[in-house]
């Protein structure tokens, strides 16, 4: 049947408009959530009679949460902070007349200087090849800047301890895991009251930094504490699977050895090639002859991949990752927020 062009227009209009009318209505519409008053302490949804808990729909993204609760967390702190910095220097007997960047120059920051001796070592930290009066000019405000933070803090600080602040809000609570040391090489005393269990991978520069701390962890505090080590190389580090096997095979030989060869291959992160592997294994002490034979053969590459696995399944995303009697910190953290944990843990 031949249909008018008019015809055809009229229909084409008229199911336009019905999709347009389909298309309003889809977006306009939402979701029907009745928010209530939940009936207990771990429920947060309810569908068709059955209860939703926290465990069963957050399972895998609790250090997400945790890092956005930490987030407000710290925002409100610093708002508090500057609060308090602003009553303290406001009621200060040296206050009258002055404004607040004049009070900082002349009572606060005072001792605040920026030696050349400091600018080159910033540069040098950082591999800053060439130097100019700009590029110094710029180090050295950086680094006044951050002289006049730690200045405030610690004035802060001062005043704070004549006269305590109390805080009513609550700090987020870090997400505790099950994990558990297993045969991963360990150091520390081996029935320490609080364990620390990091997830790292030999080739990760922060995971280096994280070696150093965890070194400071050691000399705190002795045998208080179990640090037991677990890899987790990153697939884009293509060196690091091999170094994990490495540490591994020195392992089997003691676990001094372990250690050892740990602090070497992080010191050495640019060396972790076979042959690099082998000459720093020589350097540690243990018997090549058993040292070769286990590399060569890839006798732990299951068990790195089953640390892997564990880590994943315990919501390591990223190295290092620690466990401190369960409770996750992600990263190279310095060690006042390790003490914090440990030494709550050792009063209990």
């Amino acid at each position: 049947m031949k249909i008018s062009k008019r015809a055809f227009a009229l229909t084409s209009i008229t199911m336009g408009a019905l999709v347009l009318i389909a298309c309003t209505n889809k977006v306009n519409s939402k979701p029907n959530f009745i928010f209530k008053k939940a009936p207990s302490k771990n429920a947060i949804a309810k569908v068709s009679g059955t209860v939703l808990t926290e465990g069963e729909v957050f399972k895998g993204i609790e250090s997400e949460i945790y890092e956005a609760e930490k987030k407000v967390f710290d925002l409100k702190m610093a708002k508090i902070k500057s609060t308090l910095l602003q009553k303290y220097i406001d009621t200060h007997p040296s206050k009258k007349g002055l404004s607040n960047d004049e009070f900082l120059s002349k009572f606060i920051a005072k001792d605040v200087k920026i030696t050349d001796k400091e600018i080159n070592e910033f540069a040098k930290e950082r591999k800053i090849p060439q130097m100019n009066d700009e590029l110094k000019k710029r180090i050295r405000a950086f680094l006044g800047e951050t002289k006049k933070r730690e200045a405030i803090e610690n004035w802060l600080n001062q005043q704070m301890a004549k006269s305590p602040v109390e805080i009513y809000l609550p700090r987020p609570a870090r997400p505790v895991f099950n994990v558990k040391v297993g045969d991963a090489p360990f150091v520390g005393g081996a029935d320490a009251k609080v364990t620390i269990v990091e997830f790292s991978d030999f080739q990760c520069p922060y995971c280096s930094k994280a070696a150093e701390i965890v070194g400071q962890i050691k000399k705190k505090y002795g045998n208080k504490v179990k640090i037991a080590f677990k890899n987790f190389p990153l697939p884009f580090h293509t060196d690091a699977f091999k170094a994990a096997e490495a540490g591994l095979c020195a392992n089997e030989q003691g676990q001094k050895y372990f250690w050892k060869l740990h602090d070497m291959m992080f010191a050495q992160q640019n060396n972790l090639k076979i042959d690099g592997l082998k000459e720093m294994a020589k350097k540690v002490g243990v018997d090549m002859k058993k040292f070769d034979s286990c590399l060569s053969s890839s006798k732990y590459a299951a068990n790195v991949r089953a640390t892997m696995e564990e880590g994943k399944n315990t919501g390591v995303k990223s190295t290092p990752t620690f466990f401190v009697n369960g409770q996750l910190i992600n990263g190279a953290q310095p060690l006042e927020v390790f003490s914090e944990i440990i030494d709550e843990e050792l009063a209990k």
